[in-house]
Parts: structure tokens; C-alpha cells; sequence
């Protein structure tokens, strides 16, 4: 129980990073999860900590499935900013191969 618990820490913090980001301006979401699991660890019972770890399953979820909902957006080009894909797109491409994109591009 404890080691899945652990998993489900490991699997949010990493979706939280990946899609909401690492920035000083967003560690406050880090820190959220970081504090409800510090405080929940020493739950007793059994039915509580499986609850608790199907809440943050349910939010690993989420939180990647809106991220690849809005992926698939991007690529049927549905009434979606694409400004922002195409930027990161277009450094990637540079960055492969050792340019950096020229000032228009850059934001």
C-alpha cells in the first residue's frame, strides 16, 4: 500500500512538472502536493489511504489527459492559438541541429 502510494507521489509530481511547469511563479503547485502527501502519510486506515491515492491518480489523470486533449486540438487545428506550438516546434527544429531561431521568432 505504501510503495503504490509512493508510485502515485512520484507519477503527480512528475505530470505536474511536465504540464504545468517548474517555474519560480508555479512551485506553489509543487508544494501543494509535496505538503497533502507529507500530511496524509501516516493514515492508518486502509480504506482512507486508498481513497487518497485514487485522488491523486484521478488528478495524474486529469492533468495529462487535458494536456493530450489540447495536443490533439493543435493537430486537427481546431479554433486553437497555434502561435505558441509553432514557436516550440520551429526551436526544436533548430535546436536539433545546432541554430538558435532568428529574433522575429523568438518570444
Amino acid at each position: 500500500m505504501r510503495s503504490e502510494g509512493a508510485k502515485m507521489y512520484r507519477d503527480l509530481v512528475k505530470a505536474v512538472k511536465k504540464h504545468i511547469g517548474k517555474e519560480d511563479s508555479k512551485t506553489h503547485f509543487l508544494q501543494f502536493v509535496s505538503s497533502e502527501f507529507r500530511k496524509n502519510r501516516n493514515v492508518s486506515d486502509p480504506v482512507a489511504l486508498q481513497h487518497r491515492i485514487k485522488l491523486a491518480r484521478d488528478y495524474t489523470y486529469l492533468l495529462n489527459g487535458v494536456h493530450h486533449h489540447k495536443d490533439l486540438l493543435f493537430s486537427y487545428n481546431i479554433a486553437v492559438d497555434r502561435s505558441d506550438e509553432v514557436k516550440r516546434t520551429l526551436g526544436k527544429s533548430a535546436a536539433s541541429v545546432g541554430l538558435q531561431l532568428p529574433e522575429v521568432y523568438q518570444s
